[in-house]
């Protein structure tokens, strides 16, 4: 009967399970290889497509490779079905990095869904686009986040906000067209899109104060409403720029006479804004900051708008909201922070456990605000260990008169917990308790003794580790009690030696022979127990362990140096010290031996001269009392209130302290000049009509077809050029350049790659539809022309805002080093925009050993391992230091840098006025090089040797030349247009890199504006390998227009070749 009932049972559980999963896909993890995927994702059903990629998906999630599916996943992205071009969207974000090159094949796809009617599609193609990280196609992500920017529905412009920290991680030179499209975003109408605009601008430009100045109220007003995770974002944004903008509140918390420790608020203060790594522990200078008032408008405006936030179902929102009324909310009213800061003790033990950290620095600082509240710092059973530390440490600090007697109610029950770690901090507290409020040390002390004094703490009989930790901290703590008035508590020192004997822990036992040691000469019984007490000691002594036995000798060595004299019981203490001395000199520990031998010298022989000597340094040594060291505020630790580094107590990566108060300097607040390429003005969002949502939201990316109906054109077409790499004639664009697949292939290759055959309109299969160009150029010599070149592009190393007013901002230099190739030459501009003279500036590098590279070596630096030795070279040469700094003076400096990488960067340690400032140098690669002079001849001769895998090229387009034109028309009509064009073209490349120009090629033809054929060759030498770097630039249009330009490169150093490509990409355009 039992059998018949359990198979009952299972296959009642196996009905069971199969009714629950009805209408869901789990089916698909239990075999979901159980049909052939291929032909459903070939299929015209798209029920079927839906089945195969739900399939793929269940395996990606098993762990299973299916990327050898790419191919017919790819043919499904332009499919209509909503939920097939999701799966296509999640199969291809997770196989982006790995198949790179295909998964460029859908680009233009990703690009035609940019116009899509729809919102969703619009949004997943973004998200796709910026989910392929490859530089090549940085521009169309800018381009596309561009576009999105400023599309009709709010979900796409929260999507292209969250896409800028993408495209920046990718691309982080071009910040300023990143920072204009924060700049649109932030003053959106849409919550969820300023919201996911904070994100943006804390990644992109955290500490561009004008920017968050322009749109300051309407964040604020805004950040109610704006998502939760965002608004603990765009509070810290809010809440730095008000400190920047105007300094600290002399009204706050932090400077109050509420705070019961002075101290621990001026250190709290100091490690906000200098951080406890920078800050050096002396605190000079900070008080001079500047000192702003909480009835300031923006002050005023930002407490008003974070107090609904107090109550916020997100405990991390509250932490946030709580840490802005701390810092700059007046301190009569910080007390609104402590009602929902304690209900997140209701949460879970996690948040239980950070909100703890944060109450315990409010609590440090400013007790009487939580005083009243002791109860709900109450042990709870479910409490972890480190909740209930916490706990402890929280009621030690804010235990008054009142609460005490309520507080070690609660600690009896404690001190009964079968965790006997726990007991142990209770004790702990119990001492600093009695410490801090000295009319309760009676009490205390009476309480300590019965502990110490019970049986099974003496006994040992049980849980003997544990036991001994409770023993040997409620001794602790009686001698903490003891230090603040001995000669009141003689008796509990008595009754402490009296129970020596009962005490079997050597740790205890050393604590009370040190504590009779220190106090032997107070009062009256003691000195009289003292002989008996040293006896005790000496018979005692063979048998105790190390720890007791060092103890023993000190305090005979103090006992002996306290009694003066010539008396009875100084003869006494010296035979009982040359006892002991003599026990130990034969002791098997060479401590207790060595300890033996230093005290024998020092007062066991009378004898020796300059006996008064040797006294005096055995009584300063013994009998001396040093004296009490102040606070020991260097060792505290404090972060803002919410962070992650406040409860870890070290500063956690990514953590950045306030900045310094007042150093955001904005001219014109009210007015700034906008900076984004939207009309609106301030307070507004970009306006779109219904007929424009009609017909597609962006209208100018739609061309009319010959049959009437408009057709989608994308961000960027692919030609459809065949390339004939064995030709290099300059009269066929096409047959000029080569391409390769991380280029993106063209839509034949695309179609040859997925089996099907191309068809143009024409009949013709696989020919190519573009017109040749016939022109006849004009080789015009360098030296024929002077150029003028514009000045390098400046970075910034360090901003004032960070530095206590010092600016650096470095360039690249053309100089070569004369030290070494591998070194490359900055030229670095140090600007003092603060009101006091900056002392000793410097700059060291991050490591110790500034000639040690860690980490593997870059390889475009390994071939010039064999000219000079790589551990002889410093990454930084010691630069000269700049001893003084005045006010508004510059001063200019060259650096010589050996980098690790051609594209990760330096880091830096500048030193200013005894403080370290940590700055990141990022590498151009377009210095790398040196000039390389050839001729025409040598430079065709050398491109020959470099052809295929070592040639690589781009396409981009030109339009400087527009407004170059313009202004040559206004000084001279007879100007040649095409000379203009060549020198614009010249000049942008030159500014901005370190190549030597060959020869530029014009096209002289029969129509004045055509520009196809304009030829420019650059040449370089790689400084660390002392290989050749060609460069071949080609223009096509006309010059009324912005040029279509080919980029090619040949370079022997392919990784180097590619890098240095996109880099002059991003020059060009």
């Amino acid at each position: 009967m039992l059998p018949q009932m359990g198979a009952a049972a299972e296959s009642l559980s196996k009905a069971s399970s199969l009714v629950m999963r009805i209408g869901t896909d789990a089916h698909l993890y239990d075999d979901p290889d159980d049909v052939s995927i291929k032909p459903l994702l070939e299929s015209r059903y798209d029920s079927e497509k839906v089945d195969a990629l739900k399939r793929l998906l269940a395996l990606i999630a098993q762990g299973a490779d299916v990327s050898h599916f790419f191919p017919q996943v790819v043919k499904n992205v332009a499919s209509h079905s909503l939920e097939v071009k999701k799966l296509v969207y999640l199969y291809l974000l997770h196989y982006a990095e790995k198949r790179q090159n295909e998964a460029l094949l859908s680009i233009n796809c990703f690009q035609k869904d940019l116009s899509d009617t729809n919102p969703l599609v619009r949004a997943w193609a973004l998200r796709a686009m910026t989910g392929i990280r490859l530089h090549v196609v940085s521009p169309l992500i800018l381009a596309a986040i561009t576009k999105c920017a400023r599309d009709p529905s709010p979900y796409v412009r929260k999507c292209a906000a969250y896409a800028l920290p993408k495209l920046y991680n990718l691309h982080q030179e071009e910040t300023s067209s990143l920072e204009q499209l924060v700049d649109v975003l932030l003053r959106d109408n849409s919550p969820a899109v300023v919201g996911s605009a904070s994100v943006a601008f804390n990644a992109i430009c955290p500490n561009n104060y004008p920017l968050i100045s322009k749109h300051f109220r309407r964040l604020c007003e805004a950040l109610p409403d704006v998502e939760e995770w965002s608004q603990i974002i765009l509070i810290e944004i809010l809440l730095r720029y008000t400190v920047a903008r105007h300094g600290l509140v002399r009204e706050s918390v932090l400077f109050a006479d509420i705070t019961r420790d002075s101290t621990f608020s001026s250190v709290m203060r100091r490690c906000y804004v200098e951080g406890h790594e920078l800050w050096s522990g002396d605190g000079r200078g900070f008080e001079e900051v500047e000192m702003g008032t909480c009835k300031n408008e923006d002050v005023d405006l930002l407490l008003k708008c974070t107090a609904p936030l107090l109550w916020s179902q997100n405990s991390a929102v509250v932490l946030a909201a709580a840490g802005v009324h701390w810092i700059v909310g007046p301190a009569e009213e910080v007390k609104k922070i402590v009602k929902p800061i304690l209900f997140l003790l209701r949460s879970s033990s996690a948040v239980k456990y950070v909100v703890l950290c944060n109450i315990l620095a409010f609590a440090k600082a400013a007790p009487l605000l939580f005083d009243s509240f002791y109860e709900d710092f109450f042990i709870s059973s479910s409490d972890s260990y480190q909740i209930k530390t916490i706990k402890l440490e929280i009621l030690s600090t804010i235990a008054t008169k009142s609460s005490v007697p309520f507080i070690f109610e609660e600690f009896q029950d404690y001190i009964r917990d079968p965790d006997r770690r726990f007991v142990a901090d209770t004790v702990a507290v119990i001492g600093f308790i009695a410490k801090r409020l000295a009319v309760l040390a009676g009490t205390c002390l009476e309480g300590l003794l019965k502990l110490v004094l019970s049986e099974p703490l003496v006994s040992g009989s049980y849980q003997v580790e544990e036991e001994d930790g409770v023993l040997v901290q409620a001794i602790i703590s009686i001698k903490s009690i003891l230090k603040q008035d001995p000669s009141s508590h003689e008796k509990v020192i008595v009754r402490l030696v009296r129970n020596l004997d009962r005490i079997k822990n050597s740790a205890s036992r050393a604590l009370i022979i040190w504590i009779f040691g220190e106090y032997s000469s107070i009062g009256d019984v003691i000195p009289k127990i003292a002989p008996t007490v040293l006896k005790y000691l000496a018979w005692s002594f063979h048998s105790d362990e190390v720890e007791a036995k060092l103890q023993i000798l000190n305090t005979c060595a103090k006992v002996t140096a306290k009694t003066k004299g010539n008396n009875k019981d100084s003869t006494l203490f010296k035979k009982i010290l040359n006892y002991i001395l003599q026990l130990a000199t034969f002791d098997q520990n060479y401590d207790v031996r060595d300890r033996a031998r230093f005290i024998r010298n020092l007062m066991g022989n009378e004898t020796k001269n300059n006996l008064d000597i040797y006294r005096d340094l055995a009584e300063s040594m013994f009998c001396t009392k040093p004296a009490s060291s102040p606070y020991p505020s260097a060792n505290i630790r404090v972060y803002l209130p919410g962070s992650l580094s406040q409860v870890v107590l070290h500063a956690a990566p990514g953590y950045t302290p306030l900045p310094k108060p007042g150093s955001a300097v904005i001219e014109n607040p009210a007015g700034l000049d906008n900076s984004s390429d939207v009309d609106e003005s301030e307070g507004s969002s970009p306006q779109y009509s219904t007929e424009d949502n009609r017909l597609g939201y962006d209208t100018g990316t739609e061309e009319m077809s010959e049959n009437g109906e408009y057709e989608e054109t994308p961000l960027v077409n692919i030609s459809e050029a065949n390339v004939d790499q064995g030709q290099t004639s300059q009269n066929d664009m096409s047959n000029f350049v080569s391409t390769d697949l991380s280029e993106m292939m063209s839509r034949s290759a695309l179609e040859s790659w997925l089996d099907e055959t191309p068809c143009f309109s024409d009949g013709s299969f696989g020919q190519s539809r573009s017109q040749n160009v016939s022109t006849s150029n004009a080789r015009v010599s360098f030296n024929d022309r002077n150029f003028k070149l514009k000045p390098r592009k400046s970075h910034a190393l360090l901003e004032p805002a960070n530095s206590d007013g010092l600016r650096i901002s470095y360039s690249f230099s053309t100089e070569v080093s004369s030290v070494s190739p591998l070194l490359v030459c900055v030229d670095l501009l140090f600007e003092n925009f603060a009101k006091e003279t900056l002392r000793n500036i410097n700059i060291r590098f991050e490591e110790a050993s500034g000639s040690s590279i860690s980490g593997p070596m870059d390889p475009v630096l390994e071939d010039s391992a064999s000219m000079v030795s790589p551990d002889k070279i410093p990454t930084l040469l010691p630069m000269e230091e700049i001893p003084l700094l005045s006010p508004n003076e510059t001063v200019k400096r060259i650096l010589q840098l050996r980098f690790q990488h051609h594209l990760l960067p330096l880091k830096l340690h500048v030193l200013c006025n005894g403080k370290m400032y940590l700055g990141k140098l990022w590498p151009d690669i377009a210095y790398f090089l040196r000039p390389l002079s050839l001729d025409m001849n040598s430079f065709v001769e050398k491109e020959k040797q470099l052809p295929g895998m070592f040639e690589c090229s781009r396409r981009c387009t030109f339009s400087d030349h527009l407004q170059e034109l313009e202004q040559n028309e206004k000084i001279s009509v007879n100007a040649d247009k095409s000379l203009v064009v060549a020198h614009c073209f010249a000049v942008k490349i030159l500014s901005s890199s370190n190549f030597y120009l060959v020869s530029m090629d014009m096209p002289v033809s029969l129509k004045p504006d055509d520009m196809s054929g304009l030829c420019l060759r650059f040449a370089g030498e790689v400084v660390n390998s002392s290989k050749p770097c060609l460069i071949t630039v080609i223009a096509h249009g006309n010059l009324t227009e912005p040029l279509d330009v080919t980029v090619k490169l040949n370079s022997e150093d392919t990784v180097f070749g590619l890098n240095l490509l996109n880099r002059l990409l991003a020059i060009v355009q």
